[in-house]
């Protein structure tokens, strides 16, 4: 084993991943603590030496992954996620890029990268997405007519709510996440219109449980999947492992044999 391996084997050994791990949360404590003009005016400076400290271990993890691995680092996603963090907190936050040292709160998001449960939920997040869009595109649509039609129904006597289509589905979205919906928009509505609620029910049932719980099943499917991919990444790295142990096995009971033969000759 090489030099380079050996430190990249180290840097992401269990122990390290611990203790990166716990700078983060001190680092986002810290950086929560610096929202608090009481709190920086008695411990300003020693929490700036907080954030530098943190930050300094954060660029050393990351330039030693980048010895080890070399441009291999750059292959996995979360190497290139951490790395674009760490970037991002070492520009000078001055002039024109002051605006930057608000973006130091993004280290906390290494957590992700960090936590391998984490991990698992963001990248079946991510395998979620393609489902996602056909559902999206569906309450789009379910948007978009009920928008029309609530404006053609109620514009004349709640413009302020319906006055255009723009305004109609502000309203339409406020009344899909329920709130507010019943004594702030549809009994209003319903007192001018009594026929109103013909609409509004079945545009909730519709929008706030139906297309909601596909999300929820789409999510949730996507889950599942990411757990039996793992699952069998698990298996085949045993199996692998085994195989190994295997051939090592018998190779050691040919020696053995051969070792025997010599014996018996001599």
């Amino acid at each position: 084993m090489d030099n380079r391996t050996r430190i990249a084997n180290w840097i992401e050994s269990r122990n390290i991943q611990f203790f990166i791990t716990g700078v983060i949360i001190i680092n986002a404590i810290t950086l929560g603590m610096e929202t608090s003009p009481a709190v920086m005016e008695q411990m300003g400076g020693f929490l700036h030496l907080l954030d530098k400290v943190a930050l300094s271990i954060f660029v050393i993890e990351i330039l030693l992954k980048l010895y080890g691995r070399g441009f291999g680092f750059f292959k996995d996603g979360w190497n290139l996620f951490d790395f674009i963090v760490v970037a991002i907190a070492i520009i000078p936050a001055s002039g024109p890029l002051a605006v930057l040292r608000s973006f130091r709160i993004l280290r906390v998001l290494r957590l992700m990268s960090m936590v391998p449960q984490m991990r698992s939920v963001i990248q079946a997040l991510i395998t979620a997405i393609p489902g996602m869009f056909s559902i999206i595109g569906l309450i789009t649509l379910i948007f978009y007519v009920s928008a029309v039609l609530s404006t053609n129904f109620y514009a004349a006597t709640f413009n302020e709510w319906f006055g255009d289509i723009g305004a109609s589905m502000y309203t339409l979205f406020q009344v899909m996440t329920l709130e507010s919906w019943s004594m702030g928009i549809v009994r209003p509505i319903m007192d001018v219109h009594p026929e109103a609620w013909m609409f509004f029910v079945p545009f909730i049932l519709v929008t706030s449980f139906a297309v909601i719980n596909l999300f929820i099943g789409v999510i949730v499917d996507a889950m599942q999947g990411q757990h039996q991919a793992e699952a069998k990444e698990i298996e085949e790295t045993v199996h692998e492992d085994t195989q190994s142990l295997r051939e090592e096995i018998a190779g050691l009971r040919g020696e053995i044999g051969e070792l025997k033969e010599l014996l018996k000759n001599k």
